[in-house]
């Protein structure tokens, strides 16, 4: 059974949740609990340029629980390993609810409820459907990435064209089986 250790405790990984531009997400359990541990990786990103990707997700962290965006709240952060421990929230992805044609209006509500907390306070966050899941009719950002705001990368004008069947969405389906 593999472990991986978040500043000396020791987690046992159930699985692989995803892979995402900066780190890989596990889910993993300590004494019954379920908890989502992050491993920051260095893999290359051809559209996405970092600087220190572990002190930027506590930045990231920080400035989206100042403007109060629904999230997991973060647990721990290992500086050496590059480890973060947060919340496990349990549900479906905005992702596999779109691909599963069982998507609500009040996800879209949601949604612009969080832009209008995020956009007076200068910031996008990555609204790719993977990052977001509902559990009993909430929805989180399950993600810490935020950048300073571009209307280029809003959900307007980029988000939305993955949370429906849109022709953008039904080709990504079809490059990432």
């Amino acid at each position: 059974m593999q472990t991986l250790s978040v500043n000396g405790v020791e987690y046992t990984v159930v699985k692989l949740l995803g892979k995402g531009k900066g780190g890989y997400s596990y889910l993993v359990t300590k004494d019954d609990r379920q908890y989502v541990l992050k491993q920051i990786h260095h893999e290359p990103c051809d559209y996405y340029q970092f600087g220190d990707k572990i002190q930027l997700e506590l930045r990231d962290y920080g400035r989206l629980s100042g403007v109060g965006i629904r999230m997991p709240r973060m647990l721990d952060a290992d500086l050496e390993q590059e480890r973060i421990l947060k919340e496990y929230i349990a549900g479906d992805t905005i992702y596999e609810l779109v691909l599963q044609d069982r998507m609500e209006e009040s996800y879209i509500r949601q949604l612009k409820a969080m832009c209008a907390l995020l956009y007076p306070a200068n910031l996008n966050i990555d609204y790719f459907p993977t990052n977001f899941v509902v559990q009993e009719g909430i929805m989180y950002y399950i993600d810490f990435e935020c950048n300073d705001y571009m209307e280029e990368w809003n959900f307007e004008n980029w988000g939305s064209l993955y949370w429906s069947r849109t022709p953008a969405f039904l080709e990504y389906v079809r490059t990432h089986p």
